[in-house]
């Protein structure tokens, strides 16, 4: 058995696209439009999952844009998704900078959560242990739901 992929509906593709990729640095590795269907699908990668096996072997996050758009309310019996980085400070920065809310900040130097264009909940982990604590993130309260 292999893991493959997690599916979240997308309202806004572009929004969501300008999220994924160029704030949180996944890498889109293949799209399918589909015109009877009205729908889009685009494949997200992390660069490191990639590995030897290339974009194909990579889990991947599907975003599913439905040409007729609908308001997706929180539900479906959906958790969160989950990404280990390199460094959780340089990474909730980069987003909090690009005006994404820092929901519960990395504060033991280990996890932090972030919603996407979608409401969809991203739990953002340490690789390797957690980092010492640092300021603001150490005295940062949450904000929202995560």
């Amino acid at each position: 058995m292999r893991y493959l992929h997690t599916m979240v509906r997308v309202k806004d593709l572009d929004a969501s696209l300008h999220f994924y990729t160029t704030l949180f640095g996944l890498e889109e590795i293949r799209r399918s439009e589909n015109e009877n269907g009205r729908f889009t699908l685009v494949f997200l990668a992390a660069p490191a999952d990639q590995g030897d096996a290339g974009a194909k072997g990579a889990p991947c996050l599907e975003l599913t844009y439905n040409w007729d758009t609908e308001d997706y309310t929180g539900g479906r019996n959906f958790g969160h998704l989950a990404y280990e980085v390199d460094d959780i400070y340089a990474i909730c920065q980069k987003l909090m900078d690009n005006g994404v809310i820092i929901n519960r900040p990395p504060r033991d130097g280990r996890m932090a959560f972030v919603r996407s264009p979608d409401g969809i909940s991203i739990e953002i982990l340490q690789k390797g242990g957690s980092l010492p604590a640092a300021e603001p993130w150490a005295s940062m309260g949450n904000t929202g739901s995560w």
